[in-house]
Protein backbone atom coordinates (compact mmCIF):
# COMPACT_ATOMS: atom_id res chain seq x y z
CA UNK A 1 0.00 0.00 0.00
CA UNK A 2 2.56 2.40 0.63
CA UNK A 3 4.33 2.50 -2.67
CA UNK A 4 0.77 3.46 -4.38
CA UNK A 5 0.61 5.97 -1.78
CA UNK A 6 3.54 7.66 -2.42
CA UNK A 7 2.47 7.56 -5.89
CA UNK A 8 -0.66 9.43 -5.05
CA UNK A 9 0.99 11.97 -3.01
CA UNK A 10 3.28 12.74 -6.40
CA UNK A 11 0.59 12.90 -8.41
CA UNK A 12 -1.33 15.16 -5.87
CA UNK A 13 1.63 17.50 -5.79
CA UNK A 14 1.67 17.96 -9.84
CA UNK A 15 -1.97 18.62 -9.69
CA UNK A 16 -1.93 21.14 -7.24
CA UNK A 17 1.43 22.86 -8.99
CA UNK A 18 -1.49 22.96 -12.20
CA UNK A 19 -3.92 24.42 -10.52
CA UNK A 20 -1.68 27.18 -8.69
CA UNK A 21 -1.98 28.79 -11.87
CA UNK A 22 -5.34 29.66 -11.35
CA UNK A 23 -6.20 29.48 -7.72
CA UNK A 24 -4.38 32.36 -5.39
CA UNK A 25 -4.79 30.18 -2.44
CA UNK A 26 -3.04 27.08 -3.90
CA UNK A 27 -0.55 29.08 -5.47
CA UNK A 28 0.45 29.89 -1.72
CA UNK A 29 0.47 26.74 -0.64
CA UNK A 30 2.76 25.25 -3.55
CA UNK A 31 5.52 28.33 -3.36
CA UNK A 32 5.72 28.40 0.07
CA UNK A 33 6.95 24.11 0.32
CA UNK A 34 9.02 25.33 -2.26
CA UNK A 35 10.68 27.14 0.14
CA UNK A 36 10.61 24.98 3.60
CA UNK A 37 13.46 23.28 3.19
CA UNK A 38 15.77 26.83 2.48
CA UNK A 39 13.67 27.92 5.80
CA UNK A 40 15.13 24.90 8.17
CA UNK A 41 18.52 26.44 7.62
CA UNK A 42 17.24 28.91 10.29
CA UNK A 43 17.29 26.06 13.01
CA UNK A 44 20.94 25.87 15.37
CA UNK A 45 22.71 22.91 14.67
CA UNK A 46 23.45 23.52 18.37
CA UNK A 47 20.47 23.34 20.32
CA UNK A 48 17.51 20.31 20.07
CA UNK A 49 14.50 21.06 17.90
CA UNK A 50 11.03 21.04 19.49
CA UNK A 51 8.53 20.36 16.34
CA UNK A 52 4.96 20.86 16.37
CA UNK A 53 2.75 20.76 12.89
CA UNK A 54 -0.68 22.11 12.70
CA UNK A 55 -3.22 21.68 9.91
CA UNK A 56 -4.32 25.96 10.08
CA UNK A 57 -4.88 28.11 12.20
CA UNK A 58 -7.66 26.55 14.12
CA UNK A 59 -5.46 23.81 14.91
CA UNK A 60 -2.66 26.95 15.94
CA UNK A 61 -5.06 28.11 18.09
CA UNK A 62 -5.81 24.81 19.79
CA UNK A 63 -1.59 24.20 20.16
CA UNK A 64 -0.80 27.46 21.09
CA UNK A 65 -1.46 26.89 25.00
CA UNK A 66 1.36 23.91 24.38
CA UNK A 67 3.64 25.85 22.62
CA UNK A 68 3.86 28.89 24.96
CA UNK A 69 4.20 26.08 28.13
CA UNK A 70 6.96 24.06 25.89
CA UNK A 71 9.10 27.49 25.74
CA UNK A 72 8.77 28.93 29.11
CA UNK A 73 9.73 24.62 30.33
CA UNK A 74 12.13 24.27 28.05
CA UNK A 75 14.37 27.08 27.20
CA UNK A 76 17.66 25.74 25.99
CA UNK A 77 14.95 24.32 23.22
CA UNK A 78 14.27 25.46 19.64
CA UNK A 79 11.18 25.16 18.31
CA UNK A 80 9.89 24.42 14.86
CA UNK A 81 6.44 25.21 13.73
CA UNK A 82 4.86 23.96 10.67
CA UNK A 83 1.30 24.48 9.01
CA UNK A 84 -0.65 22.60 5.86
CA UNK A 85 -2.58 25.10 4.80
CA UNK A 86 -2.12 29.00 3.80
CA UNK A 87 -4.75 30.03 5.92
CA UNK A 88 -2.53 28.96 8.76
CA UNK A 89 0.98 29.91 7.69
CA UNK A 90 0.28 32.89 5.97
CA UNK A 91 -1.17 34.63 9.50
CA UNK A 92 1.29 32.90 11.84
CA UNK A 93 4.28 32.96 9.47
CA UNK A 94 5.94 35.40 11.91
CA UNK A 95 4.94 33.87 15.09
CA UNK A 96 7.70 34.58 18.10
CA UNK A 97 7.17 31.82 19.71
CA UNK A 98 9.00 29.63 16.99
CA UNK A 99 12.48 29.80 15.81
CA UNK A 100 11.12 28.88 12.22
CA UNK A 101 7.78 28.41 11.06
CA UNK A 102 7.23 26.30 7.71
CA UNK A 103 5.01 24.88 5.49
CA UNK A 104 5.00 21.22 6.23
CA UNK A 105 6.60 19.90 2.81
CA UNK A 106 4.61 17.21 1.10
CA UNK A 107 4.50 14.03 2.39
CA UNK A 108 6.48 11.50 0.20
CA UNK A 109 9.24 9.43 1.31
CA UNK A 110 12.06 11.57 0.27
CA UNK A 111 10.65 15.16 1.33
CA UNK A 112 10.57 12.68 4.87
CA UNK A 113 13.83 11.84 5.12
CA UNK A 114 15.19 15.07 3.93
CA UNK A 115 13.44 17.12 6.52
CA UNK A 116 14.02 15.19 9.62
CA UNK A 117 17.52 14.56 8.44
CA UNK A 118 17.81 18.54 8.53
CA UNK A 119 15.34 19.20 12.08
CA UNK A 120 16.66 16.20 13.83
CA UNK A 121 13.68 17.09 16.21
CA UNK A 122 13.70 15.68 19.49
CA UNK A 123 10.35 15.75 20.00
CA UNK A 124 7.21 15.83 17.61
CA UNK A 125 3.87 17.16 18.37
CA UNK A 126 1.05 16.69 15.96
CA UNK A 127 -2.14 18.78 16.52
CA UNK A 128 -5.95 17.17 16.81
CA UNK A 129 -5.99 15.38 13.17
CA UNK A 130 -2.57 15.51 11.45
CA UNK A 131 -1.59 12.00 10.40
CA UNK A 132 1.13 11.71 7.76
CA UNK A 133 2.12 8.23 7.15
CA UNK A 134 5.53 8.84 5.88
CA UNK A 135 6.44 11.34 8.45
CA UNK A 136 5.22 8.72 10.96
CA UNK A 137 6.71 6.04 9.66
CA UNK A 138 9.69 7.51 9.77
CA UNK A 139 9.73 9.38 13.29
CA UNK A 140 9.05 5.52 14.79
CA UNK A 141 12.14 4.09 13.03
CA UNK A 142 14.37 7.44 14.28
CA UNK A 143 13.00 6.53 17.67
CA UNK A 144 11.44 10.21 18.12
CA UNK A 145 8.97 10.56 21.27
CA UNK A 146 5.67 11.80 18.66
CA UNK A 147 2.51 12.84 20.55
CA UNK A 148 -0.89 13.10 18.93
CA UNK A 149 -2.39 15.92 21.12
CA UNK A 150 -6.00 17.09 21.66
CA UNK A 151 -6.89 14.55 19.16
CA UNK A 152 -10.68 13.36 18.19
CA UNK A 153 -11.64 10.17 16.45
CA UNK A 154 -15.10 9.01 15.04
CA UNK A 155 -16.12 5.84 13.55
CA UNK A 156 -16.64 7.79 10.29
CA UNK A 157 -12.72 7.93 9.59
CA UNK A 158 -10.87 6.14 7.71
CA UNK A 159 -8.80 4.46 10.85
CA UNK A 160 -11.83 2.29 11.75
CA UNK A 161 -13.10 1.35 8.34
CA UNK A 162 -12.07 -2.45 7.14
CA UNK A 163 -10.58 -1.22 4.25
CA UNK A 164 -8.32 1.32 6.51
CA UNK A 165 -5.70 -0.76 7.64
CA UNK A 166 -2.97 0.91 6.14
CA UNK A 167 -4.10 4.10 7.94
CA UNK A 168 -4.20 2.01 11.33
CA UNK A 169 -0.77 1.29 11.11
CA UNK A 170 0.21 5.22 10.97
CA UNK A 171 -1.71 5.34 14.37
CA UNK A 172 0.67 2.75 15.82
CA UNK A 173 3.90 5.46 15.15
CA UNK A 174 2.63 7.66 18.19
CA UNK A 175 3.80 6.82 21.18
CA UNK A 176 0.76 8.58 23.18
CA UNK A 177 -2.66 10.08 22.79
CA UNK A 178 -4.30 12.60 24.10
CA UNK A 179 -7.54 12.49 22.93
CA UNK A 180 -10.89 14.80 24.21
CA UNK A 181 -13.40 12.67 24.79
CA UNK A 182 -14.48 9.24 26.06
CA UNK A 183 -15.34 7.88 22.15
CA UNK A 184 -11.83 8.30 21.01
CA UNK A 185 -10.37 6.74 23.96
CA UNK A 186 -12.82 3.65 23.18
CA UNK A 187 -11.98 3.69 19.53
CA UNK A 188 -8.54 3.93 19.58
CA UNK A 189 -8.38 0.90 22.83
CA UNK A 190 -10.44 -1.08 20.64
CA UNK A 191 -7.61 -1.41 18.10
CA UNK A 192 -5.42 -2.68 20.76
CA UNK A 193 -3.80 0.68 21.43
CA UNK A 194 -3.18 1.24 25.54
CA UNK A 195 -0.88 4.60 25.21
CA UNK A 196 -4.21 6.87 25.41
CA UNK A 197 -4.82 9.46 28.10
CA UNK A 198 -8.31 11.54 28.18
CA UNK A 199 -6.51 14.63 28.27
CA UNK A 200 -9.41 16.99 27.13
CA UNK A 201 -8.89 19.72 24.61
CA UNK A 202 -5.88 22.91 24.94
CA UNK A 203 -8.61 24.93 23.07
CA UNK A 204 -10.41 25.63 26.19
CA UNK A 205 -6.97 26.52 28.19
CA UNK A 206 -6.24 28.68 25.36
CA UNK A 207 -9.82 30.56 25.33
CA UNK A 208 -9.67 31.21 29.10
CA UNK A 209 -5.82 32.90 28.33
CA UNK A 210 -7.70 34.81 26.27
CA UNK A 211 -10.58 35.83 27.72
CA UNK A 212 -7.91 37.05 30.92
CA UNK A 213 -6.04 38.94 29.22
CA UNK A 214 -6.73 43.21 28.42
CA UNK A 215 -9.35 42.83 25.74
CA UNK A 216 -10.23 46.35 25.54
CA UNK A 217 -10.01 48.07 22.50
CA UNK A 218 -10.31 51.77 21.96
CA UNK A 219 -12.46 51.62 19.01
CA UNK A 220 -15.04 49.47 19.75
CA UNK A 221 -15.49 51.48 23.40
CA UNK A 222 -16.29 54.53 21.03
CA UNK A 223 -18.29 51.92 18.65
CA UNK A 224 -20.46 50.75 21.22
CA UNK A 225 -22.01 53.23 23.48
CA UNK A 226 -23.31 51.15 25.76
CA UNK A 227 -25.76 50.02 23.24
CA UNK A 228 -27.50 46.32 23.12
CA UNK A 229 -24.57 44.68 20.89
CA UNK A 230 -24.86 42.00 18.58
CA UNK A 231 -21.14 40.27 17.39
CA UNK A 232 -21.34 38.02 14.56
CA UNK A 233 -18.13 36.32 13.88
CA UNK A 234 -16.62 34.11 10.64
CA UNK A 235 -19.92 34.74 9.25
CA UNK A 236 -20.56 33.38 5.75
CA UNK A 237 -23.29 34.20 2.74
CA UNK A 238 -26.01 31.95 4.37
CA UNK A 239 -25.81 33.51 7.66
CA UNK A 240 -25.33 36.48 6.26
CA UNK A 241 -28.75 35.70 4.53
CA UNK A 242 -29.92 36.09 8.09
CA UNK A 243 -28.46 39.24 9.62
CA UNK A 244 -28.43 41.57 7.38
CA UNK A 245 -32.38 41.35 6.71
CA UNK A 246 -32.13 41.29 10.82
CA UNK A 247 -30.21 44.46 10.60
CA UNK A 248 -32.14 46.26 8.32
CA UNK A 249 -35.19 45.88 10.15
CA UNK A 250 -33.52 46.56 14.27
CA UNK A 251 -34.13 49.50 16.51
CA UNK A 252 -31.51 52.18 16.62
CA UNK A 253 -30.31 51.59 20.06
CA UNK A 254 -29.17 47.96 19.29
CA UNK A 255 -26.11 47.93 17.59
CA UNK A 256 -23.88 45.52 15.40
CA UNK A 257 -20.15 43.87 14.26
CA UNK A 258 -19.83 41.41 11.81
CA UNK A 259 -16.25 39.58 10.95
CA UNK A 260 -16.87 37.77 7.72
CA UNK A 261 -15.07 35.00 6.99
CA UNK A 262 -14.04 36.33 3.80
CA UNK A 263 -12.86 39.15 4.06
CA UNK A 264 -11.77 40.31 0.18
CA UNK A 265 -12.82 43.43 -0.80
CA UNK A 266 -15.65 42.53 -2.90
CA UNK A 267 -17.45 40.14 -0.57
CA UNK A 268 -16.93 43.51 2.05
CA UNK A 269 -18.52 45.82 -0.46
CA UNK A 270 -21.36 43.31 -0.75
CA UNK A 271 -22.02 43.02 2.42
CA UNK A 272 -22.23 47.28 3.00
CA UNK A 273 -24.30 47.30 -0.09
CA UNK A 274 -26.80 45.04 1.48
CA UNK A 275 -26.83 47.02 4.46
CA UNK A 276 -29.72 50.41 4.74
CA UNK A 277 -27.88 50.87 8.11
CA UNK A 278 -24.59 53.30 8.28
CA UNK A 279 -21.83 50.82 8.41
CA UNK A 280 -18.40 51.32 8.49
CA UNK A 281 -15.27 49.06 7.93
CA UNK A 282 -12.21 48.57 10.14
CA UNK A 283 -10.08 49.71 7.67
CA UNK A 284 -11.42 52.86 7.39
CA UNK A 285 -11.83 54.08 10.66
CA UNK A 286 -8.93 57.33 10.78
CA UNK A 287 -11.01 60.22 10.73
CA UNK A 288 -14.36 59.05 11.68
CA UNK A 289 -16.36 58.17 14.84
CA UNK A 290 -17.38 54.91 14.95
CA UNK A 291 -20.06 55.54 17.31
CA UNK A 292 -21.96 57.31 14.61
CA UNK A 293 -22.28 53.89 12.71
CA UNK A 294 -24.67 51.35 13.71
CA UNK A 295 -22.82 48.36 11.85
CA UNK A 296 -18.70 47.94 12.10
CA UNK A 297 -17.60 45.36 9.81
CA UNK A 298 -14.34 43.51 10.64
CA UNK A 299 -12.48 43.45 7.56
CA UNK A 300 -9.34 41.92 9.32
CA UNK A 301 -7.88 39.36 11.41
CA UNK A 302 -6.91 38.89 15.05
CA UNK A 303 -9.41 40.99 16.50
CA UNK A 304 -11.96 38.93 16.77
CA UNK A 305 -11.76 37.10 19.85
CA UNK A 306 -11.19 40.30 21.77
CA UNK A 307 -14.21 42.06 20.22
CA UNK A 308 -16.51 39.16 21.30
CA UNK A 309 -15.91 40.55 24.53
CA UNK A 310 -17.84 43.49 23.75
CA UNK A 311 -20.98 41.20 23.02
CA UNK A 312 -23.91 40.76 24.91
CA UNK A 313 -24.82 38.04 22.09
CA UNK A 314 -22.34 36.09 19.79
CA UNK A 315 -23.69 34.53 16.56
CA UNK A 316 -21.39 32.08 15.22
CA UNK A 317 -21.20 31.24 11.51
CA UNK A 318 -21.17 28.46 9.38
CA UNK A 319 -23.51 26.79 10.98
CA UNK A 320 -25.46 26.50 7.59
CA UNK A 321 -22.91 24.04 5.51
CA UNK A 322 -19.50 25.11 5.66
CA UNK A 323 -18.71 23.80 9.37
CA UNK A 324 -19.18 25.19 12.65
CA UNK A 325 -16.62 28.33 13.15
CA UNK A 326 -15.34 28.12 17.19
CA UNK A 327 -18.33 28.61 19.51
CA UNK A 328 -15.68 28.83 22.51
CA UNK A 329 -14.49 32.07 21.36
CA UNK A 330 -17.24 33.70 22.57
CA UNK A 331 -18.70 31.32 25.13
CA UNK A 332 -16.06 32.28 27.36
CA UNK A 333 -16.60 35.79 27.74
CA UNK A 334 -19.86 34.95 29.37
CA UNK A 335 -22.65 35.55 26.77
CA UNK A 336 -25.15 33.06 24.75
CA UNK A 337 -24.45 32.24 21.22
CA UNK A 338 -26.81 31.71 18.18
CA UNK A 339 -25.40 29.16 15.58
CA UNK A 340 -26.87 27.58 12.67
CA UNK A 341 -28.52 23.87 12.44
CA UNK A 342 -25.68 21.75 11.69
CA UNK A 343 -23.43 21.60 14.98
CA UNK A 344 -23.68 17.71 15.33
CA UNK A 345 -19.96 17.38 14.79
CA UNK A 346 -18.75 19.75 17.39
CA UNK A 347 -19.42 18.05 20.74
CA UNK A 348 -19.20 21.22 22.74
CA UNK A 349 -21.96 22.99 20.78
CA UNK A 350 -23.82 19.61 21.29
CA UNK A 351 -23.58 20.03 24.74
CA UNK A 352 -24.15 23.67 25.56
CA UNK A 353 -27.17 23.16 23.08
CA UNK A 354 -28.53 20.82 25.61
CA UNK A 355 -27.49 22.72 28.55
CA UNK A 356 -28.73 26.10 27.57
CA UNK A 357 -25.97 28.25 26.25
CA UNK A 358 -25.94 27.69 22.91
CA UNK A 359 -29.21 28.67 20.15
CA UNK A 360 -29.30 27.08 17.14
CA UNK A 361 -31.64 28.57 14.58
CA UNK A 362 -32.84 27.48 10.79
CA UNK A 363 -34.22 30.64 9.22
CA UNK A 364 -34.86 34.55 9.63
CA UNK A 365 -37.92 34.17 11.89
CA UNK A 366 -35.95 31.44 14.31
CA UNK A 367 -32.77 34.07 14.17
CA UNK A 368 -35.75 37.05 15.07
CA UNK A 369 -37.34 34.77 17.78
CA UNK A 370 -34.43 34.23 19.55
CA UNK A 371 -32.57 37.62 19.80
CA UNK A 372 -36.15 39.09 20.96
CA UNK A 373 -36.29 36.25 23.87
CA UNK A 374 -32.42 36.96 24.90
CA UNK A 375 -32.56 40.91 24.45
CA UNK A 376 -36.38 41.00 26.37
CA UNK A 377 -35.43 39.06 28.95
CA UNK A 378 -32.15 39.83 30.78
CA UNK A 379 -31.92 36.73 33.09
CA UNK A 380 -32.19 34.37 29.86
CA UNK A 381 -29.16 36.34 28.94
CA UNK A 382 -27.65 36.20 31.99
CA UNK A 383 -27.96 32.79 32.89
CA UNK A 384 -27.49 31.19 29.28
CA UNK A 385 -23.93 33.25 29.52
CA UNK A 386 -22.84 31.94 32.48
CA UNK A 387 -23.69 28.39 31.88
CA UNK A 388 -21.01 28.48 28.71
CA UNK A 389 -18.54 30.15 30.90
CA UNK A 390 -19.06 27.61 33.41
CA UNK A 391 -18.67 25.09 31.10
CA UNK A 392 -15.19 25.80 29.90
CA UNK A 393 -14.09 26.61 33.30
CA UNK A 394 -14.88 22.86 34.15
CA UNK A 395 -12.80 21.38 31.28
CA UNK A 396 -9.60 23.18 31.62
CA UNK A 397 -6.83 21.43 32.12
CA UNK A 398 -5.56 19.98 28.57
CA UNK A 399 -2.29 21.77 28.13
CA UNK A 400 -0.88 20.99 31.78
CA UNK A 401 -1.20 17.17 31.20
CA UNK A 402 0.22 17.42 27.82
CA UNK A 403 3.45 19.27 29.64
CA UNK A 404 3.91 16.93 32.24
CA UNK A 405 4.20 14.00 30.26
CA UNK A 406 6.43 15.79 28.06
CA UNK A 407 8.65 16.83 30.97
CA UNK A 408 8.99 13.11 31.38
CA UNK A 409 10.20 12.48 28.03
CA UNK A 410 12.73 14.64 27.23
Amino acid sequence: MRPVYDILTRLAWLVLRAIALFRPKIALFVAGRKRSFSQLAGLSPDRPTLWMHVASLGEYEQGLPILEGLRKAHPRHQVLLTFFSPSGYEVKKDSPLAEVVAYLPMDSLANCRRFLDLVDPRLAIFIKYEIWPNYLSELKKRGVPTLLASARFTKRQLFFKPYGGFMRKSLRAFDHFFVQDENSMALLQHLGLGNVTLGGDSRFDRVLEIAGTDNRLDFMEAFKKGCFTLVAGSSWPRDEALLIPYINAAASDMKFVIAPHEIKGEHIAKIQEALDRGALRYSELDGRDPGDYQVLILDTIGLLNKVYSYGEVAYVGGGFATGLHNTLEPAVHGIPVIIGPQFGDFPEAVDLVDLGGLFPVTDLDGFQRTLAALKGDPALLGRSGQINLEYIRARAGATQRILDHIAQII
